[in-house]
């Protein structure tokens, strides 16, 4: 399937996964209400939790807003195409499924140019927005390869293919909708990068800002319970344990017994562009549990942590072990 053939069945009302810089995307048209629902149905995703818009160029942030914050079009200049979606005011034409009953909705222009292209032969037939998560199960660990698409759907969901995925992590997410940004879930830009074109940090989230996608305190979670640690506390328990999975700066001591083990790259970009192929790799190793050594605390480790935290509460760990 080509991006002409993938934009046709887009236009039919059919749900197609495709690839992003990011993860790979679930899609559907954003005013066919029914497609919408498929991607609910099918990644069991609760109703009130709202999917990006991924639109062609910075001309789909008016499109699909009712007004547009200065400090949203500065940032879509800055990074558009790429990894940052922004929460805006809707516009009246979206379907409420789509912004998951809020009055605000996150937007995107994806830089990958496989998606790049969908969207723009999507523009050309048919709406030309593409309303997408991640094309997963709800809560799971989320794709950056075909075959992990095909690995939860089967044959249900046709896969337009663009490769591994560039960045690898979810794009960042910034609330411009308020008149204040915040930093919702941080991504591919950081939190510095955002406060350079701004002149400002974003703020942190607060118990007032809207739902957005990938933000829960569960999310990313392989099946096998996962526990984020320190070197030390890895260290203590391969003493202990045998049937374990990990992921761990540096190889295997000479004692450890895990099933498989994974040696992370100590450069952030690489670790995110890995992590979900690798964690995918440890959850169908048979292991009872999932160790993974904790990163540095530092900003540019900002959006992995994230990630790695969520899926730790995700899984089966007891709480006092992440």
């Amino acid at each position: 399937m080509d991006a002409a053939a993938a934009a046709r069945r887009l236009a039919d009302g059919e749900v197609v996964a495709f690839p992003t810089e990011t993860v790979y995307g679930l899609g559907a048209d954003v005013l066919q209400e029914g497609a919408v629902a498929r991607i609910f149905a099918l990644k069991g995703r609760p109703a009130d939790h709202p999917v990006i818009v991924h639109v062609a160029d910075i001309r789909g942030l008016a499109e699909w807003s009712s007004s547009v914050p200065g400090a949203a079009m500065a940032l879509a200049e800055a990074f558009w195409p790429g990894p940052l979606t922004l929460i805006v005011p809707k516009s009246p034409r979206l379907p409420s499924i789509v912004t998951g009953g809020q009055a605000s909705v996150g937007i995107r222009c994806p830089s990958h140019p496989v998606a790049r292209e969908l969207l723009r032969e999507f523009a050309r037939i048919g709406s030309g927005a593409i309303a997408a998560p991640s094309a997963n199960r709800f809560g799971h660990v989320s794709p950056t390869r075909a075959e992990h698409v095909r690995d939860e759907f089967g044959a249900s969901v046709p896969v337009l293919e663009g490769g591994a995925c560039e960045v690898g992590l979810e794009s960042t997410i910034v609330d411009l909708s308020r008149g204040h940004p915040v930093l919702l879930r941080p991504g591919g830009i950081s939190r510095a990068q955002v406060a350079e074109v701004l002149g400002e940090d974003p703020r942190e989230r607060d118990a007032n800002a809207p739902r957005a996608s990938g933000t829960l305190a569960a999310h990313y979670a392989p099946a096998t319970a996962l526990t984020l640690m320190t070197a030390e506390r890895l260290a203590a328990e391969l003493d202990t344990l045998a049937s374990v999975a990990v992921l761990a700066f540096g190889e295997p001591p000479a004692n450890a017994k895990a099933f498989s083990w994974i040696a992370a790259t100590q450069d952030p970009a690489a670790y995110a562009h890995d992590l979900y192929a690798n964690l995918r790799k440890l959850d169908a190793a048979g292991a009872k549990r999932i160790l993974v050594e904790a990163p540095p605390r530092t900003g540019e480790w900002e959006a992995v942590n994230d990630r790695l935290q969520r899926a730790a509460a995700g899984s089966l760990a007891d709480d006092d072990e992440t």
